[in-house]
Protein backbone atom coordinates (compact mmCIF):
# COMPACT_ATOMS: atom_id res chain seq x y z
CA UNK A 1 0.00 0.00 0.00
CA UNK A 2 1.45 3.03 -1.21
CA UNK A 3 1.27 6.58 1.27
CA UNK A 4 -1.36 8.10 -1.06
CA UNK A 5 -3.94 5.05 -0.87
CA UNK A 6 -3.27 5.31 2.95
CA UNK A 7 -3.74 8.71 3.48
CA UNK A 8 -6.93 9.17 1.57
CA UNK A 9 -8.53 6.35 3.22
CA UNK A 10 -7.56 6.22 7.02
CA UNK A 11 -6.64 10.02 7.58
CA UNK A 12 -9.90 10.93 5.70
CA UNK A 13 -10.59 14.08 7.88
CA UNK A 14 -13.58 14.79 7.09
CA UNK A 15 -16.76 12.92 5.08
CA UNK A 16 -20.37 12.42 4.84
CA UNK A 17 -21.75 9.12 5.63
CA UNK A 18 -25.27 7.90 5.68
CA UNK A 19 -26.27 11.46 6.27
CA UNK A 20 -24.15 12.20 9.35
CA UNK A 21 -21.04 14.18 8.95
CA UNK A 22 -17.73 12.09 10.21
CA UNK A 23 -14.81 13.82 11.55
CA UNK A 24 -11.11 12.94 12.85
CA UNK A 25 -11.08 14.90 16.65
CA UNK A 26 -7.95 16.81 16.00
CA UNK A 27 -7.86 17.66 19.29
CA UNK A 28 -7.51 14.15 20.29
CA UNK A 29 -3.97 13.59 18.61
CA UNK A 30 -1.43 13.12 18.58
CA UNK A 31 -2.70 10.35 21.88
CA UNK A 32 -5.98 8.73 19.80
CA UNK A 33 -7.23 8.66 16.52
CA UNK A 34 -10.77 8.94 17.31
CA UNK A 35 -13.69 9.88 14.50
CA UNK A 36 -16.78 11.83 15.76
CA UNK A 37 -19.86 11.57 14.25
CA UNK A 38 -22.71 14.69 13.61
CA UNK A 39 -25.98 14.51 13.28
CA UNK A 40 -26.69 18.64 14.11
CA UNK A 41 -25.14 21.36 12.06
CA UNK A 42 -24.88 23.21 15.71
CA UNK A 43 -22.28 20.86 16.45
CA UNK A 44 -20.22 20.58 13.29
CA UNK A 45 -20.15 24.94 14.00
CA UNK A 46 -19.06 23.87 17.57
CA UNK A 47 -16.61 21.61 15.90
CA UNK A 48 -14.97 24.09 13.56
CA UNK A 49 -15.07 26.68 16.78
CA UNK A 50 -13.34 24.15 19.08
CA UNK A 51 -10.85 22.88 16.34
CA UNK A 52 -12.26 19.39 16.39
CA UNK A 53 -11.63 20.12 12.50
CA UNK A 54 -9.77 22.92 11.46
CA UNK A 55 -7.75 23.79 8.65
CA UNK A 56 -8.93 26.38 5.46
CA UNK A 57 -9.73 23.71 2.99
CA UNK A 58 -10.81 21.79 6.26
CA UNK A 59 -13.41 23.73 7.27
CA UNK A 60 -14.82 24.72 4.00
CA UNK A 61 -15.96 21.20 3.52
CA UNK A 62 -16.99 20.95 7.04
CA UNK A 63 -19.26 24.54 6.33
CA UNK A 64 -20.78 22.75 3.53
CA UNK A 65 -21.35 19.58 5.25
CA UNK A 66 -22.85 21.52 7.73
CA UNK A 67 -24.99 22.64 5.53
CA UNK A 68 -26.16 19.74 4.13
CA UNK A 69 -26.91 18.91 7.96
CA UNK A 70 -29.60 21.75 8.17
CA UNK A 71 -31.08 21.01 4.98
CA UNK A 72 -32.31 17.65 6.24
CA UNK A 73 -32.92 18.86 10.08
CA UNK A 74 -35.43 21.44 8.31
CA UNK A 75 -38.93 20.55 8.74
CA UNK A 76 -40.33 23.55 6.36
CA UNK A 77 -42.16 22.59 3.50
CA UNK A 78 -41.59 25.40 0.79
CA UNK A 79 -38.35 26.41 -1.03
CA UNK A 80 -38.86 29.87 0.94
CA UNK A 81 -38.51 29.00 4.39
CA UNK A 82 -35.97 26.34 3.86
CA UNK A 83 -33.93 28.92 2.56
CA UNK A 84 -34.58 31.08 5.54
CA UNK A 85 -33.64 27.90 7.61
CA UNK A 86 -30.22 27.70 5.78
CA UNK A 87 -29.62 31.77 5.89
CA UNK A 88 -30.01 31.04 9.98
CA UNK A 89 -27.56 27.99 9.91
CA UNK A 90 -25.42 29.73 6.98
CA UNK A 91 -24.61 32.96 10.01
CA UNK A 92 -24.08 30.13 13.29
CA UNK A 93 -21.27 28.44 11.15
CA UNK A 94 -19.81 31.32 9.17
CA UNK A 95 -19.04 33.08 12.61
CA UNK A 96 -16.99 30.21 14.04
CA UNK A 97 -14.04 31.07 12.74
CA UNK A 98 -13.56 34.82 10.40
CA UNK A 99 -10.25 34.49 9.19
CA UNK A 100 -10.26 31.67 6.74
CA UNK A 101 -12.06 32.58 3.81
CA UNK A 102 -12.30 29.12 2.66
CA UNK A 103 -15.39 28.57 5.15
CA UNK A 104 -17.46 31.61 3.58
CA UNK A 105 -16.51 29.72 0.31
CA UNK A 106 -17.48 26.67 1.25
CA UNK A 107 -21.18 28.14 1.95
CA UNK A 108 -21.78 30.55 -0.21
CA UNK A 109 -21.10 27.64 -3.21
CA UNK A 110 -24.23 25.61 -1.18
CA UNK A 111 -26.24 28.62 -1.03
CA UNK A 112 -25.77 28.85 -4.89
CA UNK A 113 -27.21 25.22 -4.88
CA UNK A 114 -30.19 25.90 -2.41
CA UNK A 115 -31.65 29.09 -4.57
CA UNK A 116 -30.96 27.44 -8.02
CA UNK A 117 -33.26 24.65 -6.54
CA UNK A 118 -36.94 23.97 -7.45
CA UNK A 119 -38.37 22.15 -4.91
CA UNK A 120 -37.92 21.15 -0.96
CA UNK A 121 -36.98 17.63 -1.81
CA UNK A 122 -34.99 18.52 -4.76
CA UNK A 123 -32.77 21.30 -2.89
CA UNK A 124 -31.82 18.97 0.00
CA UNK A 125 -30.70 16.61 -2.39
CA UNK A 126 -28.73 18.74 -4.43
CA UNK A 127 -26.98 20.48 -1.26
CA UNK A 128 -25.91 17.02 -0.39
CA UNK A 129 -24.09 16.01 -3.26
CA UNK A 130 -22.83 19.21 -3.96
CA UNK A 131 -21.40 18.71 -0.68
CA UNK A 132 -19.80 15.83 -1.26
CA UNK A 133 -18.83 16.72 -4.81
CA UNK A 134 -16.61 19.42 -2.94
CA UNK A 135 -15.08 17.01 -0.44
CA UNK A 136 -13.46 14.78 -3.57
CA UNK A 137 -12.43 18.02 -5.14
CA UNK A 138 -10.65 18.88 -2.39
CA UNK A 139 -8.59 15.97 -2.87
CA UNK A 140 -8.15 16.02 -6.52
CA UNK A 141 -7.35 19.90 -6.68
CA UNK A 142 -3.94 19.07 -3.76
CA UNK A 143 -3.13 16.13 -5.82
CA UNK A 144 -2.70 18.73 -8.96
CA UNK A 145 -1.30 21.45 -6.78
CA UNK A 146 1.51 18.85 -5.03
CA UNK A 147 2.12 18.01 -8.99
CA UNK A 148 2.86 21.40 -9.44
CA UNK A 149 4.94 22.10 -6.32
CA UNK A 150 7.16 19.37 -6.37
CA UNK A 151 8.66 20.46 -9.40
CA UNK A 152 10.04 23.45 -7.04
CA UNK A 153 12.29 20.89 -4.54
CA UNK A 154 14.74 18.86 -5.05
CA UNK A 155 16.10 15.03 -4.12
CA UNK A 156 17.61 14.98 -0.81
CA UNK A 157 15.81 18.37 -0.13
CA UNK A 158 15.25 19.14 3.81
CA UNK A 159 11.86 21.10 3.82
CA UNK A 160 10.31 23.16 6.81
CA UNK A 161 6.66 23.44 7.25
CA UNK A 162 4.93 25.60 10.09
CA UNK A 163 1.63 24.62 11.62
CA UNK A 164 -0.24 21.66 9.84
CA UNK A 165 -1.44 22.07 6.16
CA UNK A 166 -1.46 18.61 5.73
CA UNK A 167 -4.10 15.73 5.56
CA UNK A 168 -5.48 16.83 8.80
CA UNK A 169 -5.74 20.42 7.67
CA UNK A 170 -7.75 19.41 4.44
CA UNK A 171 -10.64 16.61 3.33
CA UNK A 172 -7.16 14.55 2.71
CA UNK A 173 -3.59 14.13 0.80
CA UNK A 174 -2.79 18.05 2.04
CA UNK A 175 -1.60 21.36 0.71
CA UNK A 176 1.79 22.11 2.06
CA UNK A 177 1.98 18.38 3.10
CA UNK A 178 0.07 17.48 0.18
CA UNK A 179 3.29 18.87 -1.96
CA UNK A 180 5.86 17.26 0.11
CA UNK A 181 3.88 13.83 -0.03
CA UNK A 182 3.66 14.83 -4.27
CA UNK A 183 7.61 15.09 -4.43
CA UNK A 184 8.33 12.08 -2.39
CA UNK A 185 5.77 9.76 -5.02
CA UNK A 186 7.53 12.02 -7.82
CA UNK A 187 11.15 9.53 -6.89
CA UNK A 188 12.61 12.49 -4.64
CA UNK A 189 14.09 11.88 -1.36
CA UNK A 190 12.84 14.46 0.93
CA UNK A 191 13.04 15.07 4.78
CA UNK A 192 10.84 17.20 6.81
CA UNK A 193 11.30 19.38 9.32
CA UNK A 194 8.23 20.50 11.75
CA UNK A 195 7.90 23.72 13.78
CA UNK A 196 6.00 22.69 17.19
CA UNK A 197 3.44 25.56 16.30
CA UNK A 198 2.80 26.92 19.86
CA UNK A 199 0.19 27.48 21.43
CA UNK A 200 -2.42 24.59 19.95
CA UNK A 201 0.90 22.46 19.26
CA UNK A 202 -0.26 21.88 15.89
CA UNK A 203 3.08 21.23 14.07
CA UNK A 204 3.79 18.51 16.91
CA UNK A 205 0.29 17.13 17.55
CA UNK A 206 -0.65 17.33 13.51
CA UNK A 207 1.75 17.11 11.40
CA UNK A 208 4.57 15.26 12.79
CA UNK A 209 1.96 12.62 13.48
CA UNK A 210 0.66 12.50 9.98
CA UNK A 211 4.04 12.45 8.41
CA UNK A 212 5.00 9.77 10.72
CA UNK A 213 2.22 7.98 9.97
CA UNK A 214 3.39 8.44 6.69
CA UNK A 215 6.84 7.27 6.31
CA UNK A 216 8.78 10.68 6.50
CA UNK A 217 11.78 11.10 7.66
CA UNK A 218 10.52 13.95 9.91
CA UNK A 219 12.23 16.08 13.21
CA UNK A 220 10.86 18.66 15.22
CA UNK A 221 11.96 22.06 16.18
CA UNK A 222 10.93 24.31 18.96
CA UNK A 223 9.48 27.61 17.70
CA UNK A 224 12.25 29.53 18.67
CA UNK A 225 14.90 27.23 17.27
CA UNK A 226 13.90 28.09 13.64
CA UNK A 227 16.66 31.07 13.19
CA UNK A 228 19.17 28.28 14.67
CA UNK A 229 18.12 25.81 11.77
CA UNK A 230 18.19 27.47 8.79
CA UNK A 231 21.42 29.55 9.89
CA UNK A 232 23.10 26.21 10.73
CA UNK A 233 22.63 25.15 7.53
CA UNK A 234 19.67 22.28 8.41
CA UNK A 235 17.05 23.19 5.73
CA UNK A 236 17.31 24.79 2.41
CA UNK A 237 13.47 25.11 1.68
CA UNK A 238 10.05 26.56 3.44
CA UNK A 239 6.64 25.16 2.66
CA UNK A 240 3.32 26.46 4.03
CA UNK A 241 -0.12 26.90 3.77
CA UNK A 242 -2.40 29.72 4.29
CA UNK A 243 -5.86 30.77 5.61
CA UNK A 244 -6.63 33.43 3.44
CA UNK A 245 -4.60 35.23 0.33
CA UNK A 246 -5.77 38.71 -0.85
CA UNK A 247 -5.15 39.69 -4.34
CA UNK A 248 -2.10 41.81 -3.85
CA UNK A 249 -0.05 38.26 -2.39
CA UNK A 250 -0.50 39.20 1.14
CA UNK A 251 -0.79 35.83 2.93
CA UNK A 252 -2.85 35.19 6.28
CA UNK A 253 -1.82 31.69 7.46
CA UNK A 254 -0.83 30.23 11.45
CA UNK A 255 0.37 32.90 13.82
CA UNK A 256 4.14 32.66 13.16
CA UNK A 257 4.18 31.98 9.66
CA UNK A 258 5.84 36.06 9.26
CA UNK A 259 8.81 34.67 11.60
CA UNK A 260 9.58 31.94 9.81
CA UNK A 261 9.46 33.70 6.20
CA UNK A 262 11.15 37.05 7.64
CA UNK A 263 14.06 33.63 8.57
CA UNK A 264 14.13 32.69 5.62
CA UNK A 265 14.81 35.57 3.49
CA UNK A 266 17.91 36.76 5.70
CA UNK A 267 19.38 33.24 4.76
CA UNK A 268 18.25 32.83 1.25
CA UNK A 269 16.16 29.95 1.59
CA UNK A 270 12.79 30.09 -0.60
CA UNK A 271 9.41 30.47 1.21
CA UNK A 272 6.50 28.94 -0.57
CA UNK A 273 3.06 28.80 0.06
CA UNK A 274 0.70 25.95 -1.37
CA UNK A 275 -3.09 26.82 -1.42
CA UNK A 276 -6.14 26.27 -3.56
CA UNK A 277 -7.37 29.38 -5.40
CA UNK A 278 -10.68 29.17 -2.95
CA UNK A 279 -7.94 29.86 -0.28
CA UNK A 280 -7.46 33.74 -2.45
CA UNK A 281 -9.64 36.27 -1.42
CA UNK A 282 -9.63 38.68 -4.73
CA UNK A 283 -12.39 41.57 -2.94
CA UNK A 284 -10.94 42.79 0.02
CA UNK A 285 -7.28 44.53 0.94
CA UNK A 286 -5.01 43.12 3.46
CA UNK A 287 -5.97 45.77 6.22
CA UNK A 288 -9.38 44.48 5.94
CA UNK A 289 -8.87 40.76 7.46
CA UNK A 290 -10.09 40.10 10.67
CA UNK A 291 -7.34 38.58 12.41
CA UNK A 292 -8.88 35.88 15.26
CA UNK A 293 -8.18 36.65 18.34
CA UNK A 294 -8.22 33.25 21.28
CA UNK A 295 -8.81 33.22 24.62
CA UNK A 296 -5.33 33.80 26.70
CA UNK A 297 -6.06 30.09 28.50
CA UNK A 298 -4.08 29.30 25.51
CA UNK A 299 -0.70 30.27 26.25
CA UNK A 300 -1.43 30.16 30.33
CA UNK A 301 -1.41 26.95 30.43
CA UNK A 302 -0.61 23.38 28.67
CA UNK A 303 -3.58 21.16 28.88
CA UNK A 304 -4.70 21.47 32.25
CA UNK A 305 -1.05 22.70 33.52
CA UNK A 306 -0.74 26.15 34.65
CA UNK A 307 2.42 27.30 32.83
CA UNK A 308 1.65 31.49 34.01
CA UNK A 309 0.92 33.68 36.84
CA UNK A 310 -3.17 34.18 37.51
CA UNK A 311 -4.53 37.75 36.26
CA UNK A 312 -1.31 38.69 33.57
CA UNK A 313 -2.80 40.35 30.58
CA UNK A 314 -2.47 37.78 27.16
CA UNK A 315 -2.26 38.18 23.41
CA UNK A 316 -3.41 35.17 21.57
CA UNK A 317 -3.45 35.92 17.58
CA UNK A 318 -4.18 33.02 16.00
CA UNK A 319 -2.76 34.22 12.50
CA UNK A 320 -0.37 36.85 11.35
CA UNK A 321 0.22 38.46 7.76
CA UNK A 322 3.40 37.59 5.83
CA UNK A 323 3.51 40.26 3.13
CA UNK A 324 4.34 38.76 -0.54
CA UNK A 325 7.91 40.34 -0.71
CA UNK A 326 9.30 37.36 1.87
CA UNK A 327 7.22 34.89 -0.39
CA UNK A 328 9.12 32.99 -3.63
CA UNK A 329 6.12 31.41 -4.72
CA UNK A 330 2.48 30.55 -4.12
CA UNK A 331 1.28 26.98 -5.38
CA UNK A 332 -1.98 26.52 -6.64
CA UNK A 333 -4.22 23.98 -8.67
CA UNK A 334 -3.39 26.05 -11.48
CA UNK A 335 0.28 26.67 -11.41
CA UNK A 336 2.92 28.75 -9.27
CA UNK A 337 2.21 32.37 -9.30
CA UNK A 338 5.61 34.07 -9.11
CA UNK A 339 6.35 38.05 -7.83
CA UNK A 340 5.08 40.57 -9.20
CA UNK A 341 2.13 38.49 -7.19
CA UNK A 342 -0.47 41.11 -8.58
CA UNK A 343 -0.29 40.13 -11.67
CA UNK A 344 0.34 36.81 -11.58
CA UNK A 345 -3.11 36.02 -8.88
CA UNK A 346 -4.92 37.77 -11.83
CA UNK A 347 -3.57 35.48 -14.33
CA UNK A 348 -4.21 32.45 -12.53
CA UNK A 349 -7.89 33.56 -11.96
CA UNK A 350 -8.40 34.58 -15.72
CA UNK A 351 -6.86 30.56 -16.64
CA UNK A 352 -9.70 29.15 -14.26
Amino acid sequence: MNSQTKINSSLRTVEWKNNKVVMIDQTKLPNELVFVEYNDFNQVANAIKTLVVRGAPAIGVSGAFGLALAALQSKTTTKTELILDLEKAKKILFDTRPTAINLGWGLEQIMKVAHAGTSVNQIKTSIVDEAKKMAEDDININKTMGKYGSVLFENNDTIMTHCNAGALATVAYGTALGVIRATKESGKNVKVIATETRPIQQGSRLTAFELKHDGFDVSLIPDTAVGYTMANGLVNKVVVGADRIVKTGHVFNKIGTYQVATMAKQHGIPFYVAAPLSTFDMKNNAQDVIIEMRKGSEVTGIGDKKTAPDGIGVINPAFDMTPPELITGIITEKGVAKPPFKESIKKLFEAN
